[in-house]
C-alpha cells in the first residue's frame, strides 16, 4: 500500500505501547494522548496498564506496558511513520536491540493485514509470545485472533511464565 491514507473507511489496527525509563507509566499515557492527536486516527480501546520484567536484556528496570485499539485511515507505513515521530518526540534513542527506552510503539495487528518488509513486519512477530502484549490485547479484544497464530487468549497460555501485573487505576 502506498501513499498516506486509506481511501475506504477506517481500519482497525491495536499497537503496544510500553516504556521503562522517565517515569514509565507517564510515559505510556503521554504516548497514548500523542496517538489521539495523530490526523486520521483516534484511539476506540485502552487497555490497563501493566507491569513487566524485561526480557533478551534483563539487566534494566521493568517496563510498563498497555494496548490501544485504534482506527485509522493511515495506511500500516504511514502509521509506522506517525509512531517513530512519537518516540522520537518522547526522548526514545535507539542505542542496541532491547535497550531501555522513554517510549515504544508497535503496531500489533492492521486489521488481517499479513506483510513483511524491510520496515514493517504484520502481525508483530513476537506478539504471541510476550504476555505484557497479549493481556493488555485480551482485556480490550478478547476474541481477538492472530493471523498465522491463533486466538489471543491460547496465545497467553505459553507465557505464564512470564511476570505480568496490572496496575489498579489510580
Amino acid at each position: 500500500m502506498s501513499g498516506t491514507m486509506l481511501p475506504e473507511a477506517a481500519t482497525q489496527v491495536f499497537i503496544a505501547l510500553g516504556s521503562n525509563l522517565d517515569d514509565p507509566s507517564a510515559q505510556v499515557e503521554r504516548g497514548m494522548q500523542m496517538l489521539n492527536t495523530l490526523e486520521y486516527t483516534k484511539i476506540m480501546k485502552r487497555s490497563s496498564l501493566y507491569c513487566s520484567a524485561p526480557i533478551g536484556r534483563t539487566d534494566q528496570p521493568d517496563f510498563i506496558n498497555a494496548v490501544v485499539q485504534v482506527e485509522t485511515r493511515l495506511t500500516p507505513h504511514a502509521l509506522l511513520t506517525s509512531l517513530l515521530a512519537i518516540e522520537q518526540t518522547c526522548g526514545r534513542v535507539r542505542t542496541y536491540r532491547n535497550a531501555p527506552r522513554t517510549l515504544d510503539l508497535d503496531i500489533l495487528l492492521f486489521e488481517d493485514l499479513q506483510c513483511s518488509d524491510a520496515d514493517l513486519v504484520l502481525p508483530h512477530p513476537r506478539m504471541h509470545e510476550r504476555a505484557f502484549v497479549l493481556q493488555p490485547l485480551l482485556e480490550i479484544a478478547n476474541a481477538c485472533h492472530i493471523p498465522g497464530q491463533g486466538n489471543v487468549a491460547d496465545c497467553l497460555t505459553t507465557c505464564v511464565h512470564q511476570s505480568l501485573e496490572r496496575i489498579p487505576p489510580s
